[in-house]
């Protein structure tokens, strides 16, 4: 059996490329295995961009609530917030005095920021060892990630070797599972869509806001009766990531015979957004509504994750010379 383990931000409610690229495969991925997978709300490692505690909060009941509304049964799997299992960050403080700093250093989480050091925090420095700690922590051998993600998952699997060498087999060599034709969708701009650049859609959100952004994607001056390349508009693209292939031939079609505009094609792909996440846009506003249960939700799970890093951090402190008694014994029930 594989244990499957993924984790989104709560940087921002999700998007388009958050629910193609990662919350929809990594459902499906889980289902498939007869072992429980673990899902959790990446909120510590928000704390690097977000510092409104309100915002922080509504942003990680978005991301539960686009779990649960894309087809996540928590009672399946451990659904849970990063930040109710306190034994992650005692764990990457281990980690973190055996990775070296070039490691760290040659990190695209670090280097697209390293041009300005005086807005790189040590929490943004050190993001790969938390998230090694995310993923070893709980034992993981399949990780769904995106193309952005697979270096800092060879940066966990270095620090895994590292820690093995060092005190003896403990951990797993986890591996990624990439879906290729959605690693990386573009946004409104034609850059990676993504909440830092503002070029998202919101498919499970206000269907105007979603029109009017559907309406702002960039495209080419080909006048409407010239034929145009279906490979190169962002517009086609968003297209063929949601819509059935034969639907998606026949738009192809139409963009190679001519005389279809830029304007039909926006049309096109917002009716299908809304009716391809219609179910799940009535799902998010539902789970919306009702905190106190994604609440309780959130907590089950994480009496259920807290209680297999227990057992991975009693064996990591035996490995490394720290007391496994004091631990267990003075150890809370995280959620009463």
């Amino acid at each position: 059996m594989s244990r499957i383990l993924t984790g989104i931000q709560s940087s921002g409610k999700p998007h388009l490329g958050n629910l193609l690229g990662a919350i929809l495969p990594a459902i499906e991925l889980a289902d498939a295995q007869k072992e429980p997978a673990f899902l959790f709300i990446a909120d510590l490692h928000a704390l690097t961009t977000i510092k409104d505690p309100q915002q922080l909060r509504e942003n990680t009941y978005a991301v539960a609530a686009t779990w649960l509304a894309a087809g996540l049964s928590p009672e399946r799997h451990v659904f849970f917030r990063q930040s109710d299992v306190p034994e992650v960050t005692e764990l990457a403080w281990y980690f973190g005095c055996l990775t070296p700093y070039p490691m760290l250093a040659n990190a695209h989480s670090f280097k697209e920021k390293s041009e300005n050091l005086a807005e790189v925090s040590a929490g943004l420095f050190t993001y790969p060892v938390l998230m090694a700690a995310d993923i070893l922590l709980y034992q993981a051998d399949l990780i769904p990630v995106g193309k952005d993600q697979k270096q800092h998952l060879e940066i966990t699997r270095d620090i895994a070797q590292a820690f093995n060498r060092t005190f003896g087999d403990t951990f797993k060599l986890p591996e990624p599972v990439f879906r290729e034709q959605v690693m990386v969708l573009p946004g409104i701009d034609g850059r990676k869509m993504s909440k830092s650049y503002g070029n998202t859609l919101d498919v499970l959100g206000d269907l105007n806001e979603l029109h009017k952004r559907v309406k702002r994607i960039v495209t080419d001056s080909t006048p409407v009766e010239e034929p145009k390349d279906p490979e190169k508009c962002i517009v086609f693209q968003l297209y063929a990531a949601v819509a059935p292939s034969e639907e998606t031939e026949a738009m192809r079609q139409r963009y190679l015979q001519g005389g279809y505009g830029y304007a039909q094609a926006k049309e096109a792909l917002f009716e299908m957004l809304k009716s391809r996440f219609a179910s799940q846009r009535e799902a998010y506003a539902a789970w919306m509504s009702d905190k106190d249960q994604l609440e309780a939700i959130l907590h089950a799970g994480a009496e259920k994750a807290r209680a297999e890093a227990a057992k991975t951090l009693a064996l990591v402190r035996q490995r490394i010379g720290l007391s496994v008694h004091s631990y267990l014994s003075s150890r809370v029930k995280p959620i009463v």
